[in-house]
């Protein structure tokens, strides 16, 4: 699946976007949250605090229980602003 970073989730990461294959057992977003937070320094900056990350699967919103079976992008960034 791709998977694709805005804002400072990508600045820090380092990547806009990337096209990964998590384990079976990752099932859920925040299951992938943890996943890719176990992947290097810059992801674990990046998902520090897990419950301000917002989450799109195939440019829906979700929670960080929706599951990701079947999910062709899944993209990540902080909380948006209107204005």
């Amino acid at each position: 699946m791709k998977v694709k970073y805005f804002a400072w989730v990508r600045e820090r990461i380092g990547k806009a976007e990337e096209t990964i294959e998590p384990p079976a057992d990752v099932r859920t977003v925040g299951e992938l949250i943890t996943w890719l937070t176990a992947r290097g320094e810059g992801y674990a900056y990046a998902f520090e605090k897990p419950k301000v990350i917002r989450a799109a699967i195939d440019q829906t919103h979700v929670q960080a229980d929706a599951a990701i079976s079947g999910a062709r992008e899944i993209a990540f960034f902080p909380p948006m602003t209107g204005g």
